[in-house]
């Protein structure tokens, strides 16, 4: 069975998301985003997963937003492949 070590987490601006990702180290991906993002807060979604979990879940994540939003990927995931 696969490790579950990585978190799924989605930043906020007020409620609005504006970055979905994955990391096996929050508190050093959030310095990291810190110092690039603007944003009010960083909320975990869920337990922790298995690292092919986790990519599954922020791939989907980002298509449902892309469907609610027509189109558009959250603020800071625009240069991302997805996963």
């Amino acid at each position: 069975m696969a490790e579950r070590d990585t978190t799924r987490y989605e930043l906020r601006d007020g409620n609005k998301v504006v970055y979905v990702g994955i990391t096996n180290n929050p508190d050093r991906r959030a310095q990291e985003h810190t110092a690039d993002k603007d944003f009010t807060r960083m909320v975990t979604v869920g337990p922790k997963v298995s690292r092919a979990t986790a990519e599954r879940w922020e791939e989907q994540r980002i298509d449902t937003y892309k469907q609610n939003h027509h189109g558009e990927r959250p603020k800071y995931n625009q240069n991302d492949t997805g996963k």
